[in-house]
């Protein structure tokens, strides 16, 4: 059975695992590149990871399958006084997709976001990423009409969505 916790400090070594697994596995749909987070070192993923734990403003849930995390998601906020929040570092191992994963990931941003009295919860898509954005319209997300290049990939671009949480 699958199980969505909320990733811990602790966490950073697998945190480091699965993105960099990630990277590889679909570079066409993260900002980043596998080179410059593979460069990172292991204190700098610790502090990573252990910000995003405990600023308040920030969570990161995993997925796990008989111990083996099988997928990731992130949200957060730029600050305490923005009303909406960013999803973000959305994946699911191979092996897992089809089985509502991915969906359970994103229910778990939303829940966080209304827990935290947020208006909205907004992300960027790589258009031409089909199975994504079919799984963010299923989950209630609409295209605004904003996009921008690709920080990885400057000759791909991103569309925005965004889906009122309040």
């Amino acid at each position: 059975m699958v199980t969505i916790r909320v990733m811990e400090a602790s966490d950073w070594e697998t945190y480091r695992t699965v993105r960099l697994a990630a990277l590889l596995d679909t570079p066409e749909a993260f900002g980043a590149t596998y080179a410059d987070e593979a460069a990172r070192s292991a204190d700098a993923w610790e502090t990573v990871v252990r910000d995003r734990c405990e600023s308040g403003l920030s969570a990161t849930w995993l997925a796990e399958l008989d111990g083996e995390v099988i997928g990731l998601v992130g949200s957060f906020r730029v600050d305490a006084e923005q009303t909406g929040a960013e999803l973000v570092s959305m994946w699911v191992a191979p092996s897992a997709r089809g089985h509502g994963v991915a969906r359970r990931l994103v229910d778990a941003v939303l829940g966080w976001a209304r827990d935290a009295s947020l208006s909205d919860v907004s992300l960027w898509v790589t258009r031409g990423n089909d199975a994504a954005h079919a799984l963010y319209v299923s989950a209630g997300f609409a295209v605004t009409g904003e996009y921008q290049a690709l920080p990885s990939d400057p000759c791909a671009d991103e569309i925005r969505m965004i889906q009122s949480v309040a």
